[in-house]
């Protein structure tokens, strides 16, 4: 494969850089423990991304430990293995054109939902917001190849969760940029966490489908500043 030109270089400078930010907003955020858990990012105008190299700290983490690949998981750029999911992101990548961030997590709350292969119904606003709906979950799949990258895919074709549970494993969250699918890997967790402890007292209340669809338009398309 060529070397990429000056411009796509520089891209994948900044991108390393931005990983070791996302990545330790994980560790911030009570997502990960030990090595377990990648976040990755596209790089654009290249069918290349950028991810977390196999089994290295996070506190060891720096730019030039990130790994580069092409979007069939084939290492570019990098001195260190990139991780085991890598080939689950770059399905992903290929397969969803607006996708420019994966994460994957082992957050406690989400694998328990995880573990018993069961949604997370769409109960309180703040899912209505981020996940326009229920949290799906897609059937297990065995790690180091492109079968969770399928079933990720599968899980999210018709839904507008940017976050599925992937069976006995955990989160599998995308985003337009690397951040974003932190943000929904952290909202995630919270919203597995709520709804988790509301079952606990009794059987939550749904939210009305419109009421849904409203609530997420306006997260969307107009909370915050624009």
């Amino acid at each position: 494969m060529r070397a990429p030109s000056a411009d796509v270089a520089e891209t994948i400078a900044q991108i390393r850089a931005s990983l070791v930010r996302a990545h330790l907003d994980l560790v911030r955020n009570g997502l990960v423990v030990w090595t377990g858990g990648n976040v990755s990012a596209r790089v654009p105008g290249a069918e290349l991304m950028v991810i977390k190299p196999s089994g290295v700290d996070y506190d060891d983490l720096t730019p030039e430990s990130m790994v580069v690949c092409d979007l069939h998981g084939r290492v570019v750029e990098g001195d260190l293995a990139p991780s085991s999911d890598t080939e689950a992101h770059a399905y992903i990548y290929r397969h969803m054109p607006a996708v420019g961030g994966v994460t994957h997590t082992h957050s406690t709350y989400a694998v328990a939902w995880a573990a018993r292969g069961e949604r997370v119904p769409c109960v309180l606003t703040a899912m209505a917001d981020e996940f326009g709906g229920d949290i799906p979950v897609a059937p297990f799949a065995m790690i180091g190849t492109d079968a969770i990258g399928k079933v990720v895919v599968a899980a999210l074709r018709d839904s507008t969760s940017p976050a599925v549970l992937v069976q006995n494993h955990g989160p599998f969250t995308v985003g337009r940029d690397a951040r974003a699918a932190v943000k929904a890997a952290v909202m995630c967790e919270d919203v597995c966490r709520t709804v988790h402890i509301a079952r606990q007292l009794g059987e939550p209340l749904p939210i009305a489908a419109d009421d849904i669809r409203q609530l997420h338009d306006r997260y969307q398309n107009a909370y915050g500043q624009r």
